[in-house]
């Protein structure tokens, strides 16, 4: 049975995974009730770990280097305690090769050099190009989804990246190009960005360092 982390413990590294979340939305996330998630901020919040931010109408959780420090401390000893250090790190050796065919793809993406700009952005009129684009995310979801089905059975929290992912490539397939890179939706790409997160902060290692 996968292991599920203490919901202190998701609710500040849901803080550094989500991006500046809301309460509810760790909640929803993690599958945690919304009180416990609300207590164990206000908890890391008088310990200095996270504080409440406002950008206009939005409101949401961020993270301070301190929070960091200790988001890190207790992945690790969560992974010391489980015996399951070896077997993260072997998925993320993995995700590397992976995670560099999907950057090259939502590049190719936002991107396609013509003759006179080797930097034109991409304005999705060659058929012929994007459907390239999308053949090579087609060919990386299956392993993204078996890389996810393996973490998940060890660490339960990583259950839900692979559908929600599938689910927005389905909509990038049915015309909905947003869907690949917008941030402000579970887009591919941002849903990308929050797996790879949670592998640097489960392991401990800098964004930018892993290749």
């Amino acid at each position: 049975m996968a292991h599920r982390s203490d919901p202190a413990d998701l609710a500040l590294h849901g803080v550094r995974v989500l991006g500046f979340p809301t309460t509810s939305r760790i909640a929803v996330r993690f599958g945690v009730d919304r009180d416990t998630v609300e207590e164990a901020l206000l908890d890391a919040e008088a310990r200095g770990w996270v504080r409440t931010l406002t950008f206009g109408p939005t409101s949401g959780w961020s993270l301070t280097d301190a929070g960091r420090v200790e988001g890190e401390r207790r992945l690790a000893a969560e992974l010391d305690r489980t015996g399951l250090r070896e077997a993260v790190t072997a998925a993320h050796a993995r995700f590397l090769p992976l995670n560099r065919r999907f950057g090259a793809a939502c590049t190719d993406w936002q991107v396609r050099p013509t003759r006179l700009d080797p930097m034109a952005l991409n304005d999705h009129t060659d058929w012929r190009w994007d459907q390239r684009v999308l053949r090579t995310l087609t060919s990386v979801e299956g392993t993204f989804r078996g890389l996810c089905d393996e973490l998940s059975s060890h660490l339960a929290r990583f259950d839900g990246y692979a559908d929600r992912w599938s689910a927005a490539l389905r909509k990038v397939d049915t015309g909905q190009g947003v869907w690949l890179d917008a941030p402000d939706r579970d887009s591919c790409h941002l849903l990308w960005i929050q797996f790879h997160e949670d592998l640097l902060a489960t392991l401990g290692i800098p964004r930018g360092s892993d290749g």
